[in-house]
């Protein structure tokens, strides 16, 4: 069997996300061969997938949204971005599907989540299943009429896929497709406990370590931002933090999932994966408002009902008014369950095999992209 998960390259996160699910199911299916679609960057995936086998196909399958940095969105830049993809992407499906067709291997697409993963689907005569906690047709609909072919057509391609893997934290994604509700997708922990504690000389109180992390496109800061709050150590993926007394860089291919245990807070823009990590270890959670991206409003308040939190301007954040000092506030609701990994590694496992009644032929007709 032949797993071809086409991940967005909008971000580092839909990344992280699916390399923890291919994790378990690789666990699951060690027979199974894993192959990346992907426009991300080979370095992130080497660190995503650590040592589990699969093959990289350099394939832009979406655009996302355009960012100059982690809180910012261009939607002119986008829209020029969506009409080159719009001319590419034939070509590429035809190069991709003859390549996959002559593996000889029976083949499922996995989705996160560019809407023309259902187009190389259908070229293949394979199923295809989404692994997400939004579609671009949500994003793209917020973003004003002169998204609304994009919205249309995203949400039309997404209908048309054949089972929904749907994360927590999510916005609407009315599919009107089979769907099973994961818990939260993290990955794990891969490094020994405490060894990156003692090379980054952590303190070893948690509550005076802070993670600075701001996903892959990241954002820049004055580092002497950080010395406003001497009796913390900070640590975190930016250069910028090496440039403070009180600031410790993570070093090459490490995550910053790596450093989470060692740390009480971390500061970070709405992120789906970061979340998810954070979450799950225990960390409260720092954000800085975002404006342009419909997901951020959703996360800041799924945040709110779930996880210890506080809730940052940009300008407080730009300022250093980061609030370390004030206790973290509770969540109105309860925790998110985890194990959303195994659950959506079961689940695809049991579609393959058959079971709970989903068929292994794709829904629907052969899509016109133009």
């Amino acid at each position: 069997m032949l797993i071809v998960a086409c991940i967005s390259a909008h971000g580092f996160g839909h990344g992280s996300r699916s390399a923890a699910v291919l994790a378990a199911l690789n666990q699951r299916q060690p027979h199974w061969r894993l192959v990346v679609s992907s426009a991300l960057p080979p370095d992130f995936l080497a660190m995503a997938m650590g040592q589990l086998p699969f093959e990289h196909r350099p394939c832009q399958w979406d655009v996302g949204v355009v960012q100059a940095d982690a809180l910012g969105a261009d939607p002119e830049a986008t829209i020029e971005a969506l009409e080159r993809l719009e001319q590419q992407l034939p070509g590429q499906i035809e190069a991709e599907a003859a390549w996959m067709r002559a593996q000889g291997e029976p083949i499922l697409v996995l989705g996160d989540v560019p809407p023309a993963a259902v187009l190389l689907a259908q070229r293949l005569g394979a199923p295809l299943v989404w692994l997400a906690s939004f579609g671009w047709d949500a994003i793209y609909g917020a973003m004003g009429p002169a998204f609304e072919r994009w919205t249309r057509q995203a949400h039309a391609l997404y209908r048309q896929g054949d089972l929904l893997l749907a994360c927590p934290l999510a916005m609407p994604m009315a599919w009107d497709i089979p769907q099973v509700q994961i818990g939260l997708t993290a990955c794990k922990p891969r490094l020994q406990a405490g060894e990156l504690a003692r090379q980054l000389d952590l303190p070893d109180e948690p509550e005076r370590c802070v993670l600075i992390s701001f996903g892959g496109l990241g954002i820049d800061f004055d580092p002497q931002l950080l010395a406003l709050w001497s009796d913390h150590v900070f640590v975190g993926p930016n250069p910028a933090v090496a440039l403070a007394t009180n600031g410790r860089l993570l070093p090459k291919g490490v995550r910053p999932l790596e450093v989470m245990p060692y740390c009480r807070r971390l500061i970070t823009k709405p992120g789906y994966s970061s979340f998810c990590e954070a979450l799950e270890i225990g960390l409260g959670i720092h954000v800085v408002h975002r404006d342009g991206f419909a997901e951020a409003a959703v996360l800041e308040l799924a945040l709110q009902r779930h996880g210890e939190h506080r809730l940052l301007s940009q300008g407080q954040w730009q300022r250093g008014e980061w609030q370390l000092d004030q206790p973290l506030l509770p969540p109105q609701g309860q925790p998110l369950l985890g194990g959303g990994c195994e659950q959506a590694a079961a689940a695809i496992s049991e579609f393959v095999a058959g079971r709970d009644g989903f068929a292994l032929q794709p829904r629907g007709q052969f899509f016109d992209w133009h």
